[in-house]
């Protein structure tokens, strides 16, 4: 065989080998996330890579047969091709022939397998990952008539490993299944390359979290609700509405355990505009409102708005005293975090020293995001931070009272009928950084 037909054959191996490699990797790297939009648009090869991942075995065991017979194929072949040609140049140089041939054999054998692993290996499988999905959907018709052809082998082959699989009572599928931490992940990945804001990670992030997070960590607790007492005259009503503006405004009989509706602030000013006299007791004013426990989820909450048509919901505890009320708008705040949150409206600022002053009212879940912890000591006894300042301090906190914990100082700098309104969370230097 010519010098010329063994370096084409030669190449054609290696290409060959390197088309296998690009085919293996793109299947097994291609998302199927992009597969099935790219097959909701209506591409026909990505549902046929779908299938293909969703039964691999077949795919797999043709890449073997192929690769493994190219592969002893190119060592024959080198073998032929490379020793011939350093044989001549080497007799020159070393006398013994037996020497000259061994030397131009490793020489032979070193220079085929560094060109098929980079050729045939190395390239083509980085090539691959730059766009798997694209590649998979080109492959794939080729790769589906050499299952065809190879049939009678792959059952050979695939009877004989599946048999040995059973016996060891190993798996032969994988479980596929996308959970929320691969969706973060995800998310972070993207977050650290750059093609996701900050902002829009921690609202996907949240967004995962509604499932857990109760409706207390994001409704305006008791002492802060504005509510309109059903014998308030008009004069109370209006000062109530000029003081403290709201869409909405929680009516009562006698005291706030006694709801009796909720009251739109558009029906009220448009009296008001028009001069008109009126009372809460006017028919069609104050309509019902949704109560609800404060054992729901964030989540269950949004499914209680949607089915209700409401937007504004009263918590009530298990003794049915109000504890809260949350609105739709609350919700949304807490899902979409700085996105839709101004300084004014934020339970937690950065100061320029690198401390932060929070909100007593801020949930637990926020200043563990923030902070980085797993989790805060018993977090599931209380719901903000104020919470765990009791729980820490073991007793109602007074001002400069402070806790230190997991390298952090956090210091009651705001104290009102008992309430914690500020903390000060400070980083520790190093030496005083013990935990309390």
């Amino acid at each position: 065989m010519s010098f010329t037909t063994l370096f084409l054959l030669l190449l054609i191996i290696i290409f060959t080998s390197s088309f296998f490699s690009i085919s293996e990797i793109s299947l097994a790297a291609a998302k199927k996330i992009r597969l099935r939009a790219l097959a909701d648009e209506g591409h026909k090869k990505a549902s046929q890579v779908l299938n293909l991942q969703d039964h691999p075995g077949h795919f797999f065991t043709v890449i073997q047969i192929c690769q493994n017979a190219l592969s002893l194929a190119g060592g024959i072949l080198g073998e032929r091709f490379f020793t011939p040609t350093y044989l001549t140049p080497l007799s020159a140089v070393i006398s013994d022939p037996q020497l000259a041939h061994t030397v131009a054999f490793w020489l032979g054998f070193l220079s085929s397998t560094t060109a098929f692993i980079l050729l045939a290996d190395l390239i083509p499988k980085r090539l691959a990952l730059i766009a798997p999905e694209v590649i998979a959907m080109r492959v794939i018709s080729p790769m589906g008539f050499l299952i065809k052809l190879l049939k009678p082998f792959i059952w050979f082959f695939n009877g004989i490993a599946n048999i040995i699989i059973r016996r060891l009572g190993l798996p032969d599928r994988t479980k596929d299944k996308i959970t929320s931490a691969d969706i973060i992940a995800t998310v972070d990945a993207g977050t650290a390359a750059g093609i996701i804001a900050t902002e829009e990670q921690t609202a996907i992030e949240n967004i995962f979290e509604l499932e857990s997070r109760l409706v207390p960590s994001a409704m305006t607790p008791r002492e802060g609700i504005v509510y309109f007492l059903l014998d308030d005259s008009q004069e109370v009503i209006c000062r109530k509405v000029i003081d403290t503006p709201h869409n909405q405004y929680i009516v009562c009989n006698k005291n706030l355990d006694s709801i009796v509706g909720v009251v739109d602030s558009k029906s009220l000013l448009g009296r008001i505009m028009n001069n008109q006299s009126f009372s809460l007791k006017d028919d069609g004013l104050v309509r019902p409102v949704q109560m609800v426990p404060d054992s729901l989820t964030l989540s269950e909450m949004l499914d209680v708005f949607k089915r209700t048509h409401s937007d504004v919901a009263v918590i009530i505890n298990e003794y049915a005293l109000v504890v809260g009320i949350i609105t739709l708008n609350d919700v949304m705040s807490t899902v979409m975090g700085d996105l839709v949150n101004t300084e004014e409206d934020s339970l937690i600022i950065e100061r320029d020293d690198g401390s932060w002053l929070v909100d007593g009212s801020t949930p637990v879940d926020d200043l563990e995001r923030l902070l980085g912890f797993d989790s805060l000591p018993e977090d599931s006894t209380y719901e903000t931070v104020a919470g765990f300042m009791m729980y820490m301090l073991r007793k109602i906190p007074k001002r400069t009272d402070r806790v230190v914990y997991e390298g952090y100082r956090f210091e009651v700098i705001d104290v009102d009928n008992n309430k914690v309104d500020q903390v000060l969370v400070s980083v520790l230097k190093p030496e005083n950084g013990k935990t309390a």
